[in-house]
């Protein structure tokens, strides 16, 4: 029924109701018949959701035509209960219920007791409210405490009390979530948390729709849209999902993280949170942001993490916000109003990359710092070999290379000297005072935007020290980049 999106319809009882010509349709159909527009519209059912056009949201909506419960099966940080709370937008605007109704009863398919009796009571004059579609979405986290009372209901010796019933009559019953959620989304994360007896409880709520409460036979032929979220790690770790709950589940969707560079940045993009200050007065070169994404990357493949823990986009996400602030911090030590992120200021989103990453024994004995660090001196090989043309492990000793003269330059130099409080005039100057640095560039870059200049330039000096041409060194204020051996045949 279309309505307002700021006002509820102005029908207040049933008999206006019939008159207008609403026709109840359960909430699977209702997903079913707005997701059909959506399509036909061409208009995305799940805004904001990225990398997922051509697999996870083709086959979620194939779930949703099918009027299937739905298992989102995937690591974490795979957009998994987004998805499933951004199935309220397929909802209708608005949808009547009996005003006073625990259980969102549809005035024409009343439910329970309650409705019921207002109905044969008052007949066409029975009050109605309206239930707005952001209140139709339920969520619930599985922990191993939850209880039946907790998902489908109990007895209440209080309102028994209260209301002088005894223990025969089923108003005694306190409804749990899932009845409450009638006409609603009902979203249960990490399902294999669930103790097994208490997923059996699920069963007749998901088919037959009656359920037994204290011994009360209660016929509760719910309307409600299941979505579980469930990670493949807990079938092993903590707990599984048993087959017949499997069975009643009608499509299993399996999540994935992002495939390209160009994906996750706009996830990044879209989901960090930054002052308008640090919008305004930090600087991000383009590279930057591609380092840092990087980063995750090679967190999902390397020997040190756990892999079939993953490695979530929240590290991407947390990584970029402290990535800036650290830009920020050392703007506002020097009294600066703007500055520009540099290459050394990724050492501060190591603590957002050790708290995200579960590490197999190898990494706990190289422990969380330094494989956080491992991890960026990674990325910047990976992207210094896509930007700059590639060093071979094994080449002859007079074989040219474009980064003879960089290399001869910290040979008879004493190097370069980083610090991190260094004032941006301060930083470039110590940058271009490398002539053989600009002149790579020249050649290499040319079309670099002065903000990413000098970003690059410290990024070929990192990925000269990944490919064993110089070295680097980190000390309390910075740090240095010298050549590998000459300081020490000067010595000699």
């Amino acid at each position: 029924m279309k309505a307002n999106h700021r006002e509820a319809p102005g029908i207040r009882t049933l008999g206006e109701l019939r008159k207008s010509g609403y026709t109840p349709r359960s909430i699977k159909d209702e997903l079913r018949a707005n997701l059909i527009e959506h399509i036909r519209d061409k208009k995305p059912a799940f805004e904001g959701i990225w990398g997922y056009e051509n697999t996870v949201i083709p086959q979620l909506e194939q779930a949703l035509l099918s009027r299937h419960h739905i298992n989102l099966l995937g690591l974490r940080g795979q957009a998994k209960t987004r998805l499933a709370r951004l199935m309220v937008n397929l909802l209708d605007e608005w949808v009547p219920e009996v005003a006073g109704s625990e259980l969102h009863d549809d005035p024409l398919n009343p439910l329970s007791r309650y409705a019921r009796e207002q109905l044969a009571t008052h007949g066409d004059a029975t009050e109605l409210s309206w239930l707005h579609r952001s209140e139709r979405f339920y969520e619930k986290l599985a922990t191993p405490d939850v209880t039946v009372a907790d998902l489908i209901g109990d007895v209440d010796p209080i309102k028994a009390a209260n209301l002088k019933l005894s223990y025969a009559d089923d108003r005694v019953i306190h409804f749990g979530m899932i009845p409450r959620a009638n006409r609603c989304i009902f979203t249960i994360n990490e399902l294999p948390d669930l103790q097994a007896r208490i997923q059996v409880a699920l069963f007749n709520i998901l088919e037959e729709g009656d359920v037994q409460i204290r011994g009360f036979k209660v016929r509760l032929p719910l309307d409600v849209q299941f979505v579980f979220t469930a990670n493949p790690e807990d079938y092993t770790n903590r707990g599984s999902i048993v087959t017949p709950l499997k069975d009643r589940i009608g499509s299993q969707i399996l999540t994935h993280y992002p495939e390209d560079i160009a994906t996750a940045r706009k996830i990044t993009r879209q989901e960090a949170t930054l002052d308008a200050a640090q919008e305004k007065g930090i600087h991000i070169p383009e590279l930057a942001r591609d380092l840092l994404e990087q980063i995750s990357f090679e967190a999902r493949r390397s020997d040190y993490v756990d892999r079939k823990s993953g490695v979530s986009a929240r590290t991407s996400i947390t990584a970029f916000e402290n990535l800036v602030s650290t830009a920020e911090r050392r703007m506002l030590r020097r009294g600066d109003t703007e500055t520009t992120v540099r290459l050394s200021d990724f050492m501060g989103v190591v603590p957002a990359v050790t708290g995200k990453i579960e590490l197999v024994y190898e990494g706990e004995q190289e422990g969380a710092d330094s494989v956080a660090v491992h991890l960026l001196e990674e990325a910047v090989k990976s992207l210094f070999a896509s930007q700059f043309p590639e060093i071979k492990k094994l080449e002859r000793k007079d074989a040219e290379s474009p980064y003879d003269s960089l290399v001869n330059w910290f040979f008879e130099g004493e190097g370069l000297e980083l610090d991190d409080d260094l004032s941006d005039a301060e930083y470039q100057a110590r940058l271009d005072a490398i002539r053989p640095l600009e002149a790579l560039l020249q050649s290499f870059q040319p079309e670099l935007s002065p903000e990413a200049r000098h970003f690059v330039k410290e990024m070929v000096l990192w990925g000269l020290v990944s490919y064993e041409k110089i070295s680097k060194s980190r000390f309390s204020e910075g740090f240095q980049f010298k050549d590998l051996y000459g300081s020490y045949i000067r010595g000699l």
